[in-house]
């Protein structure tokens, strides 16, 4: 039997998925397959409120494709390993539940292109590179490089940081709008798991904070009239919760509100 590929571990509401592929924990189609029933596993879970997707150890978070498996295979593997990916990432993406990168090492090429692919990304202080060097291979970044780097940082900032191929350090994520917060290095699976609480039942509607995801995931690529249709009903599927009406009498009530994620 081979090895797991993606770790798969559920932390008092928080579904930790682990890129686990040494040394640099790059992806084949194998670690793909895993990754998309490791979203779809967390998905169907209730008890599972927060994704946090990370690398196995403390050098890489993920350096990206398998560069030794991608010069074996032939032009058609490659085209239907690129898409299965894509797949995965959307699925990623569309989940109803809140997403968390944390950039524990290395986060280069398809590394960085997963990490895109998540809500928020939280980057470990002095954990090595981010960036899309794929230019150097002669290559472009072809897991939703191009389309969602351009869509966080801007056209001109992506088109400049991939034709140039150029790298940073993880100190500069949240500098560049790459991270949303930097945490210590020492201890930061711990850090990024305390982080990711903030957004799990008790103290938060996590129901409420994958339908504010999908609105902004989905309505942000469609013209507004339709994401406001969309804001609209799943507005709809929230007042029909549990978490709602928990919300409103504690405001009417004046106490803090104890939400289960429902």
């Amino acid at each position: 039997m081979s090895e797991e590929l993606v770790g798969y571990a559920v932390e008092e509401g928080i579904a930790v998925v682990t890129l686990t592929n040494p040394p640099a924990n790059a992806y084949s189609h194998e670690m793909m397959r895993e990754l998309d029933a490791a979203v779809l596993r967390a998905r169907f879970d209730d008890g599972v409120h927060v994704i946090v997707v990370t690398g196995a150890g403390e050098k890489f978070f993920c350096a990206g494709a398998d560069i030794a498996m991608l010069s074996s295979v032939t032009p058609q593997f490659k085209y239907n390993f690129c898409l299965h990916a894509n797949e995965t990432l959307l699925r990623l993406e569309q989940t109803p539940k809140l997403v968390i990168g944390a950039l524990n090492g290395h986060t280069v090429g398809g590394g960085l292109e997963i990490a895109l692919a998540c809500d928020l990304r939280v980057a470990r202080r002095g954990g090595g590179k981010i960036g899309l060097p794929e230019v150097s291979l002669g290559v472009l970044p072809g897991t939703g490089g191009t389309q969602r780097l351009a869509r966080l940082v801007g056209k001109a900032r992506a088109i400049e940081w991939m034709a140039t191929g150029e790298t940073f350090s993880l100190d500069r994520a949240v500098e560049l709008g790459l991270a949303n917060v930097l945490l210590d290095g020492e201890n930061f699976r711990a850090h990024a798991l305390e982080w990711a609480r903030r957004f799990v039942p008790p103290s938060k509607a996590a129901m409420a904070v994958g339908r504010i995801k999908r609105a902004v995931q989905t309505g942000a690529e469609v013209p507004l009239e339709s994401g406001l249709a969309l804001e609209r009903e799943l507005q709809q599927q929230l007042f029909e919760s549990d978490d709602a009406r928990e919300g409103i009498a504690a405001y009417l009530e004046k106490r803090k509100p104890h939400f289960r994620g429902a």
